[in-house]
């Protein structure tokens, strides 16, 4: 009987451990090369687009349980593209991201909760020109597999998407000039959406 007791428990424990296994997060790595962390801010009565080329990152997903989940993302600013020259040089200055000093901007999650089928809520520390602050994405997984095209593999991709909304001058970024006929020339909200495509991590 003793003998029965233990072997049961032991494919209790070894039950448990495969359950713990299959639910482990997966971790995946942000692919620059398709990925897009792009903002956008009203210019006078229009809005202007801008991206940031050089994103680095891993995603650690478990799509049974959102609290398990760890985001962790640097863009350099250095690599910031809105398609004119001279403004991404001002970008870069102290009137905006002060490139020379503070160089990154960084997201790391702290909480994440679903929120319907395959939309979380991800919040996380978010740092711009050395300012972190809570901020809060909603945030879609878009899918995941393996990926052969023409009988190559191209390895296992995932796709997220995201967005939120962040007051500049919570971050120091605040340079403006106002209008003759009055208003500002730049809004102080900035929307930055996120589209990502990442590799599974060897």
């Amino acid at each position: 009987m003793k003998l029965a007791t233990r072997a049961f428990a032991a494919l209790l424990a070894l039950a448990a451990t495969a359950s713990f296994a299959v639910a482990a997060p997966t971790t995946w790595k942000i692919d620059p090369s398709h990925t897009e962390v792009g903002f956008q801010v009203r210019h006078f009565f229009s809005k202007v687009h801008g991206t940031f080329h050089d994103v680095s990152g891993t995603i650690a997903f478990d799509e049974a349980d959102a609290a398990a989940t760890k985001i962790d993302a640097v863009v350099r600013v250095a690599s910031v593209d809105t398609g004119n020259q001279k403004r991404d040089g001002h970008l870069q200055s102290p009137d905006f991201f002060n490139a020379a000093t503070d160089s990154l901007i960084t997201f790391k999650s702290t909480k994440i909760t679903k929120a319907g089928k395959n939309k979380f809520k991800i919040a996380g520390d978010f740092t711009l020109r050395g300012v972190t602050k809570p901020v809060v994405f909603d945030a879609e997984f878009l899918g995941s597999s393996a990926v052969s095209v023409g009988g190559q593999s191209w390895g296992s991709k995932a796709g997220f998407s995201a967005t939120t909304v962040i007051n500049r001058k919570d971050f120091g970024v605040n340079w403006n000039k106002t209008l003759d006929s009055g208003g500002l020339m730049v809004d102080d909200m900035v929307t930055i959406e996120l589209n990502i495509e990442a590799d599974k991590a060897e």
